[in-house]
């Protein structure tokens, strides 16, 4: 009786890992693509703080209505004014307003003993994010204060200061790690490039053999290390896109932060970043295997 004879199939010699190195750029994408969102956040919320920046503008007393309109149409026309739909972040408090609101929050009628309302009429201007720094709101209150009607501006000072100091430190602390993730991810990518290319240094080597020039040896690999990159930029863009929806739908709060423009520009970048790593560390792999002897390729 004739026995059967079991094939078992064998893997090939020199066979390229796709997946693996797909997988390897994906994931390290992916950990760029994060701190990316990282930072688009915590810039829209830096901004968000800035813009919750506001100045009072006392004003002079028995001003008439019209001098009133007057005044907010010269306040709305100034640059540093924060705009929402369209509309100029400026609203008036009536010394009347302000007194109920003293009430309201003290608990105590200053207008019983004193007979009057000491109070001034006041505009609150809410300040644009790109003028929030010291310097420009000092600026600022003096711009005001030379307005005909204006009596005193004010803001609190310390308080600005120290939120733009712990932005700035924040900021540079936030780009610093940035700096050492893409560096670190640079260098992964890199690796995992070389090993797979380490399985195909014997074909270079026999293609090197049979006369094929340095350019058609390393087009294909570059061609296939593009490709992997932009397929991996995309993979993790995707996966990005996933994450950020699941965590606006738990966290409703985050919708107030996001950036969509920002955020796909991230996702480009991916792509962009994939494709030009994954070229660059091929083309010097390849380079590297076409100039070592049959010796060392051992």
């Amino acid at each position: 009786m004739a026995t059967k004879v079991k094939h078992v199939k064998k893997k090939k010699l020199g066979s390229y890992p796709h997946l693996m190195v797909v997988f390897s750029i994906t994931v390290a994408l992916f950990v760029i693509g994060l701190f990316g969102l990282l930072l688009i956040h915590a810039g829209k919320l830096s901004e968000k703080v800035k813009e919750s920046i506001e100045m009072q503008v006392y004003l002079d007393r028995n001003l008439t209505q019209v001098q009133l309109v007057r005044l907010k149409k010269t306040f709305a026309a100034k640059e540093y004014v924060a705009y929402q739909n369209d509309t100029a972040q400026v609203r008036y408090i009536s010394k009347e307003e302000g007194a109920k609101a003293f009430l309201d929050e003290t608990g105590e009628d200053f207008m019983a003993f004193l007979g009057e309302n000491p109070l001034r009429d006041a505009y609150t201007l809410r300040i644009d994010a790109d003028h929030s720094s010291s310097a420009m709101l000092k600026s600022i209150k003096l711009d005001l204060e030379e307005i005909d009607g204006v009596h005193e501006v004010q803001y609190v000072e310390s308080l600005i200061e120290s939120i733009n100091a712990n932005i700035q430190k924040i900021s540079i602390i936030l780009i610093g790690f940035a700096a050492i993730l893409v560096l670190v991810v640079t260098i992964l990518i890199n690796n995992t490039i070389k090993l797979a290319l380490y399985s195909q240094r014997f074909l270079i080597r026999s293609m090197q053999l049979v006369g094929a020039t340095s350019f058609f040896i390393q087009r294909p690999f570059l061609n296939r290390a593009a490709w992997q990159g932009v397929v991996s930029g995309i993979l993790a863009s995707v996966l990005l896109f996933v994450l950020m929806q699941y965590a606006y739908t738990e966290i409703t709060e985050l919708q107030l932060l996001r950036n969509d423009e920002q955020t796909y520009i991230l996702m480009g970048a991916l792509v962009v970043i994939g494709l030009i790593i994954g070229f660059l560390s091929s083309y010097r792999s390849v380079r590297k295997y076409l100039r070592m002897s049959l010796d060392e390729l051992y």
